[in-house]
């Protein structure tokens, strides 16, 4: 039993969630002995609240024991995981998450952080703004009061590639990311793109000669790709798709996740993967 993670039951379920989830969220994660992803959800879950030292609160609600707190909450499979704050349902999830993932969710629910986590907000608005090297000094100064924060030390890495500063972000990219592993695996696919990098201009004209010209394309795809305009880079990845999706055995769709695999993890591209999800499903359908 921890003082940021406990199990409730019907008896003490207003006591333990409702009262206190006035003041702090409470992140209620209904499990059962005999659910496989719970065994890896509910222990993860228990370390990140210890980790995150009271910014929010892990109830453990046993769904088999307490199926009526579950169908209070609309419960249909475990785990679920409900996050109540101020009287109301804040957010939610089911299945088994990333860790990565996990964080996520957890930092949009959280209480605010300490030193250094507002200065990661105060970056992410930065870089919102495309003031990147401002954004870049506050993540060091936000990593020097946080060291063990591997959430931050990935922001500075996904700034320095917007800044074509690769060479330190490999550096950064070369230890070893165990708490952020999936994000930090996305950010090396987006700077294995980012190698050598094509003259847009020539690949442009010889398309404008032969538009059908499938591979030149694709070329184009990762040379815009490698300067950054992923837009276009998905633009033209799914042009192959939609005039050919068999051309050399479905490489416009294998360029199309290519990307959607580097740019996961970072707020700022999640609409534009959702987009072209949506386009290259249709594509193919």
């Amino acid at each position: 039993m921890s003082e940021f993670a406990f199990d409730v039951t019907i008896e003490n379920f207003e006591t333990q969630v409702l009262q206190p989830a006035e003041t702090v969220p409470i992140v209620v994660d209904f499990w059962a002995p005999w659910c496989e992803p719970c065994k890896v959800l509910k222990p993860m879950l228990e370390k990140l609240a210890e980790e995150y030292k009271g910014r929010f609160l892990l109830a453990k609600v046993n769904a088999d024991e307490y199926p009526e707190i579950a169908q209070q909450f609309g419960v249909r499979s475990i785990p679920a995981v409900k996050v109540l704050f101020q009287g109301q349902l804040v957010d939610e999830f089911e299945g088994a998450l990333p860790e990565g993932q996990i964080r996520e969710f957890l930092d949009r629910v959280a209480l605010p952080a300490g030193p250094g986590g507002n200065l990661r907000e105060e970056a992410a608005a930065l870089v919102i703004e495309g003031k990147l090297e401002e954004a870049l000094a506050k993540l060091v100064e936000a990593s020097k009061q946080k060291p063990e924060d591997q959430a931050i030390q990935l922001d500075a890495v996904d700034v320095m590639m917007q800044l074509g500063r690769n060479d330190e972000a490999g550096q950064l990219l070369s230890g070893d990311y165990t708490q952020e592993a999936d994000r930090a695996n996305a950010l090396r696919a987006r700077l294995a793109l980012s190698a050598g990098a094509a003259d847009t201009a020539e690949l442009e004209a010889k398309l404008a000669a032969n538009p059908a010209n499938h591979a030149v394309r694709l070329d184009l795809s990762r040379a815009y790709a490698a300067q950054g305009n992923f837009r276009a880079a998905m633009e033209a990845a799914l042009e192959v798709v939609t005039r050919d999706r068999a051309f050399d055995e479905g490489a416009g769709r294998k360029a199309l996740l290519t990307l959607f695999e580097a740019l996961a993890g970072s707020d700022q591209y999640d609409d534009l993967i959702r987009e072209f999800r949506r386009k290259m499903s249709a594509a193919l359908n």
